[in-house]
């Protein structure tokens, strides 16, 4: 059977998932577009498809046929897809090895590069501020390419993780567009957390107050953004100095 009314109860509560109110209480989240859906499927996240291709089979997953006019309604994409999974919001784990700690990001595009760089340079864990992007925003889950789904990413009080990691013998360390040696001179502790302020005013003094190292990348002109800078520190700490 398929779907063709857009005051469908299922259409609407599928809708009110590009709403972080509604992701929140339902602890669900859309994605659209091949891509994402296999990635989530392999990760047993999903819940539900939609999908207007009614050849499109998938055992042991329910599956819902839709128009096209219901696609283009859920979909965020100028050119909507043919497919969307409903997915359980990703589950938290214990914190180990390297980890980066982002104070209010707020540029989905930033958020997600600094995904995909997570784990191409092996940190093992993210953790959010409570006034950081929504990680289940559309626009990071298209900008982490999938990569969110191999990632253990966490939302919480910064400040309360920065003394529990500090428990665990965790060095933290600042970045700055100035104070600090220069990164390629810094040698990261086996355990290292590195905290990758704000956009547009770096990170907050109380956060800065509780590092144990500040660092800064050397550069001419303007300054990097928030992603391009997580990327070049997340090599360095994968490659760099090591402290014995």
């Amino acid at each position: 059977m398929i779907i063709e009314s857009l005051n469908n109860s299922k259409v609407k509560a599928w809708n009110k998932l590009k709403e972080k109110k509604f992701r929140d209480e339902e602890n669900l989240f859309l994605i659209e577009g091949d891509h994402l859906v296999e990635c989530a499927l392999n990760y047993g996240v999903v819940k539900e498809i939609v999908t207007s291709n009614e050849n499109f089979k998938m055992p042991n997953i329910p599956i819902y046929y839709v128009t096209d006019s219901i696609m283009k309604k859920l979909s965020n994409q100028v050119t909507s897809t043919d497919i969307l999974a409903v997915c359980q919001k990703l589950p938290e784990r214990e914190i180990k090895g390297n980890v980066c700690l982002l104070d209010n990001i707020q540029d989905p595009g930033n958020l997600g590069t600094i995904i995909r760089s997570a784990k191409a340079f092996g940190i093992d864990s993210l953790i959010l501020s409570l006034d950081t992007v929504d990680l289940y925003n559309d626009k990071v889950i298209r900008a982490s390419e999938g990569l969110l789904f191999g990632l253990n990413i966490i939302k919480a009080d910064l400040k309360e993780t920065i003394k529990k990691l500090k428990e665990k013998n965790y060095t933290i360390y600042g970045t700055n567009c100035k104070e600090g040696p220069e990164l390629r001179k810094t040698s990261f502790a086996p355990l290292s957390a590195i905290i990758i302020g704000n956009e547009g005013r770096g990170m907050k003094e109380e956060l800065t107050s509780m590092c144990d190292e500040m660092l800064h990348i050397s550069i001419d002109g303007e300054s990097l953004n928030a992603g391009v800078a997580a990327s070049i520190i997340f090599y360095e700490v994968k490659n760099g100095k090591r402290k014995n």
